[in-house]
């Protein structure tokens, strides 16, 4: 994963809100970015309910 200085931003909207909108110009890597955020935030639900 590359590292980016708006993913924490985005990580703590997300914990804030349901949704966010990622704008910004053609072939930066939103779609990438946003990919990786709901790859996390599943891996993170998945071990939370390992607990159970």
């Amino acid at each position: 994963m590359v590292p980016r200085h708006v993913a924490t931003e985005i990580e703590e909207g997300l914990d804030r809100q349901a949704a966010a909108a990622l704008i910004g110009a053609r072939n930066v890597g939103k779609t990438t970015l946003a990919l990786e955020e709901i790859g996390l935030r599943g891996l993170a639900a998945e071990r939370a309910g390992e607990g159970r």
